[in-house]
């Protein structure tokens, strides 16, 4: 089994189990405890998990919070190569002349750093960090909303920024998520930007939620909607075969973007 498919497995069951032992993790994986204890150690350091004696915990669990979102930081650092290819695979659906909408968050931001250099055309987001990465393209109408500003992902909320998006009518979306879940949907951490999501989905002809594979399974807090209300998910690995089925039954996408 490749490293990278035994991180994904160990992300799975910590994240279901709260905390394991590297024994058991171990048992699971047909490999040795030894080479446990490696991957523990390097999925610490891109902030998947915390090693607690004998195994690992849920960063849910250690934050005693379960709806508490890791740090900007944190997540700038975490699943960089799969957010990469997810925005790589956003933007070669852009086509020059389109409206586009580019949510808040590390991996929406990927998505403005990978489109084309010849795109023409006007981008809307909530995020200064994503306005500010396509702000020097002399191609690109770049619009921001109103609204009152959250440190860290440095995004715009509040009924400013909802009434902008209400005014606005886009060829695609993207939309970050918190989570992706088989029975809560699209999932977030902040309630207040969730209205913003919801107004850039009613008005998109096509959206597409981004989550690389730390997310699937995942429920955050507050709902966002369902596979119905999306044109479809961009993702660096395969769903689950029951997600994939709902998302399937509700007549959206999968879009699998690989590590390059």
């Amino acid at each position: 089994m490749l490293p990278a498919e035994r991180h994904r497995r160990i992300s799975t069951v910590v994240e279901r189990s709260g905390t394991i032992s590297t024994e058991s993790l171990a048992e699971q994986l047909g490999v040795s405890a030894e080479t446990v204890r490696r991957d523990l150690a390097q999925m610490e350091k891109q902030g998947h998990l915390m090693r607690v004696r004998g195994g690992a915990a849920a960063l849910s669990v250690v934050r005693g919070l379960s709806g508490e979102e890791a740090s900007f930081t944190e997540r700038s650092a975490s699943q960089q190569q799969a957010k990469t290819a997810i925005g790589r695979a956003a933007a070669d659906l852009v086509r020059s002349g389109m409206t586009v909408v580019i949510d808040v968050g590390t991996t929406a931001l990927q998505v403005a750093c990978a489109l084309a250099p010849d795109f023409r055309g006007t981008v809307a987001t909530p995020s200064l960090l994503v306005a500010a990465e396509l702000s020097t393209r002399p191609h690109v109408d770049v619009l921001i909303p109103g609204g009152r500003i959250r440190g860290g992902d440095l995004v715009c909320s509040g009924p400013l920024t909802v009434d902008f998006f209400n005014g606005l009518y886009a060829d695609m979306a993207f939309l970050g998520s918190g989570g992706v879940d088989s029975s809560a949907g699209m999932t977030d951490f902040h309630f207040e930007e969730n209205a913003t999501k919801r107004a850039i989905l009613a008005r998109s002809a096509l959206s597409y939620v981004l989550a690389d594979g730390s997310k699937l399974g995942r429920v955050a807090p507050h709902r966002v909607c369902g596979f119905e209300d999306c044109t479809g998910l961009i993702t660096d690995q395969a769903p689950e075969p029951s997600l994939a089925s709902v998302i399937e039954q509700s007549g959206a996408v999968v879009i699998s973007a690989g590590h390059s």
